[in-house]
């Protein structure tokens, strides 16, 4: 039996083995230990915009057909009907008459744009969009999209959209032979859409807003609450639900709602996340919340053997001491093997934070962890929610 770990190496040295481990992106959100009394951080400041917006605005979705032209013979191909029909459609208007069926097309793709538009952005503004192939087109790169007309759900055109596209990764081969990084057919044109028509979107006067916030949380919504009336008084806001809040304006600001947003956006209050668990099988990330907690389990899994318990010890002040206080200060242990029995033994109260630390430690694969985190919640001994994207 190998001991990967011995006595005389500590936790945070092999916390920084894990850290520099390339075999998978792990990323522990707001999961920090004091140097001085070892504590975890359980709060997170957040400003009120950025969990809540005013109810009631809201982006439009848009949408709309294209070309992409400029591609290096990687367009679409003979059998892709509606690329040839458009591109002779689009030259007629130029005088052009040729058949579509007589028009080769390595060099150009059709595309379907979609984009945002944002609640305030007017006429003359201009925001991003997104560009993706509909035919049989290999890559996108090197591409131009014609000018687009993106229309919003109910058919108005607000946005026209052009540019080059910008991939974030490329391609080339030759005979046979490929090379690829990073998906080739879907790109961004960076400002390319420029707004031909905002919404129409007033900040009438009137005397009580909602907020909404953008995840749900009934103790969030009691913290939002509570500052914005430790900011204009009591029982100015009252939570409505997990997901609103409603707010009396003050008198003076009724006729400027604008003015009185810009001062409730930023408020300081304590942000309270549930327990969740981040996996991307595509990347192999994993993101573990602050929350994230394990109860006593063992899991057998490849021949890695993970040992982890921990011990709470009690930090008294000295006699007398003005300011003392008397602190719960837990002590973690993480020992690592590798034998035989590929056990993973866990002790109740180890964060999933040093689970997934020690297994980066021993090159663990993407899926090892992640197989380890579904069979973790499976056997009930992982209280978190997990989200795969």
């Amino acid at each position: 039996m190998t001991h990967i770990r011995p006595a005389g190496i500590s936790r945070s040295h092999l916390a920084r083995v894990a850290r520099a481990a390339v075999a998978v992106p792990v990323l522990a959100a707001a999961m920090t230990v004091g140097a001085a009394g070892g504590v975890r951080g359980d709060a997170a400041i957040v400003r009120v915009k950025d969990v809540a917006a005013l109810q009631g605005v809201q982006a439009v979705p848009l949408i709309g057909y294209g070309l992409v032209v400029g591609l290096n013979k990687t367009g679409d191909r003979r059998q892709t009907i509606f690329s040839a029909q458009t591109l002779a459609n689009m030259l007629e208007r130029f005088g052009v008459l040729v058949a579509g069926e007589q028009v080769k097309i390595e060099n150009v793709a059709a595309v379907l744009v979609t984009g945002e538009l944002p609640a305030f952005v007017q006429q003359g503004g201009r925001l991003d969009v997104t560009v993706s192939s509909i035919g049989d087109a290999r890559s996108l790169q090197g591409g131009t999209l014609l000018a687009t007309a993106l229309r919003g759900p109910d058919g108005t055109v607000h946005v026209l959209a052009q540019g080059p596209l910008s991939l974030g990764g490329f391609g080339g081969g030759r005979g046979g032979n490929s090379v690829q990084v990073n998906h080739l057919t879907a790109g961004r044109v960076p400002a390319g859409g420029l707004v031909q028509r905002g919404q129409a979107t007033e900040l009438a006067a009137r005397d009580q807003l909602t907020l909404a916030l953008r995840d749900p949380d009934f103790t969030t919504a009691r913290r939002l609450a509570d500052a914005i009336n430790g900011a204009y008084g009591p029982d100015v806001a009252q939570p409505l639900d997990a997901g609103n809040v409603a707010v009396r304006v003050p008198a003076e600001y009724r006729t400027t709602i604008a003015t009185f947003m810009a001062q409730i956006e930023p408020l300081p209050l304590t942000l309270d996340a549930p327990a969740r668990v981040v996996i991307n099988e595509r990347s192999g990330t994993v993101v573990v919340g602050q929350h994230v907690r394990l109860l006593a389990a063992a899991v057998a899994h490849g021949n890695l053997s993970v040992r982890i318990s921990t011990k709470y010890d009690v930090s008294q002040p000295a006699p007398f001491a003005p300011n003392g206080q008397t602190v719960i200060v837990p002590d973690e242990e993480v020992d690592v093997e590798e034998s035989d029995n590929k056990l993973v033994n866990l002790g109740d109260g180890a964060t999933l934070d040093e689970v997934v630390q020690a297994l980066n430690a021993l090159g663990a694969t993407p899926r090892d962890i992640i197989a380890i985190v579904q069979a973790l919640k499976a056997a009930g001994a992982l209280n978190a929610e997990i989200v795969i994207i």
